[in-house]
């Protein structure tokens, strides 16, 4: 615990640290995170790939890691930064210390800086590229030199399409429901599930999924890049899109299906990434936030009903609400900036939302969007 790290921004701001995870080198965009637990599932959310998370909470690791706590198979997020790393791990659950998973998941962090100058310099001026330097890569006379090089030669998230990188490559069947205390995850196998629903994979979260199975639907998971053909060929009663990292517009592939899925009647239900998918299938267009939206507490209004709910979001782009045409509308806005954070079509059963209603921030408040799909399916019986 006593190797050194460096974490340097394009702008030329650079933090001297420790090491807490792997040694070595990553670049990334750097974000803030402000959500106060969850650690464990923001560093394995795939919408997180290529980008350096800080957590603004000051104590990280104070739970440790178990391994139920996971929304995907591996660490996702390039590199982690936060303030403390206690001595101590506590809980019924905790198998592992954080620097222990990440070391074995050979990502690299860094502890021991002021995240609150952090966060105000990428609140200011926006996202940064930057790097983390850590253990021998960060000693040296050059160390800071190479560190502003690596942070400056990343290219950025505007363009970069990471959908088919994070996907899954093969199609496969997903059961497994919800978590219960002293159960652990439900297994929706033997029991009634009456809705066949195709899950594109851009980044899926395995809580999505989850949630999906415990209202009776049989999931089958397709690669980002599977035609519109072969998912109609699977006779689907829904179409889920997925949540995931990078830039929405260079997904062509993803566009192009979406385009002809809408061409059906088929319900389709988008979050995040599937979200700005939806959103440019339908003739609007998307832009790159600033520094985004990344934590556990953001109030999202609904705008039919106008109750606000407090959600989970992380994205880093959003879709134009001025570019909607004329058969989509706005269903959800953030109280934050004002951005858009839900669309339905209404010419077709089609409807997504930006944040993760997956997660509990509210804690329940956006999961019945999970059963308006479910009655979509329903009512298309």
């Amino acid at each position: 615990m006593n190797k050194p790290a460096i974490l340097a921004l394009e702008d030329g701001s650079v933090f001297h640290g420790t090491a807490i995870g792997a040694d070595g080198q990553a670049s990334g965009e750097v974000v803030f995170n402000t959500a106060m637990t969850g650690y464990q599932e923001i560093l394995t959310d795939p919408s997180y790939s290529r980008q350096i998370v800080t957590l603004t909470y000051p104590h990280i690791g104070n739970t440790g890691i178990n391994p139920e706590d996971v929304e995907s198979s591996s660490i996702a997020a390039a590199g982690l930064v936060i303030r403390d790393l206690p001595l101590v791990a506590s809980n019924f659950r905790s198998t592992q210390s954080l620097s222990d998973y990440l070391v074995s998941q050979n990502v690299v962090g860094i502890a021991d800086i002021d995240t609150r100058r952090l966060t105000r310099i990428l609140r200011d001026k926006g996202s940064q590229n930057g790097a983390i330097l850590a253990g021998a890569e960060a000693e040296g006379a050059d160390a800071e030199a190479r560190a502003l090089e690596a942070a400056r030669a990343f290219p950025g998230l505007k363009g970069m399409d990471l959908a088919k990188v994070v996907s899954c490559t093969e199609r496969y069947e997903w059961s497994e429901g919800e978590w219960t205390l002293g159960e652990g995850y439900a297994d929706t196998s033997t029991t009634e599930r009456p809705f066949h629903v195709v899950a594109y994979d851009y980044g899926v979260k395995f809580n999505i999924l989850r949630m999906l199975a415990s209202r009776g639907c049989r999931l089958t998971v397709v690669p980002a890049q599977t035609p519109a053909a072969e998912v109609l060929a699977l006779q689907p009663d829904g179409i889920f899109l997925s949540n995931g990292p990078g830039d929405p517009e260079p997904c062509d592939y993803a566009i192009t299906a979406i385009r002809e899925l809408l061409e059906t009647d088929t319900p389709i239900f988008g979050i995040c990434l599937g979200h700005q998918l939806l959103a440019l299938a339908s003739g609007a267009t998307t832009v790159k936030m600033g520094h985004g939206h990344h934590g556990a507490n953001h109030p999202v209004q609904d705008l039919d009903t106008g109750c606000v709910m407090i959600t989970s979001q992380n994205h880093g782009f959003a879709a134009d609400e001025s570019t909607l045409p004329d058969n989509l509308r706005a269903t959800h806005r953030s109280l934050f900036d004002g951005t858009l954070q839900g669309i339905e079509r209404t010419d077709r059963q089609a409807f997504s939302f930006q944040g993760h209603p997956e997660a509990s921030p509210g804690p329940r408040d956006v999961a019945p969007l999970f059963d308006r799909f479910i009655e979509m399916m329903r009512s298309r019986r």
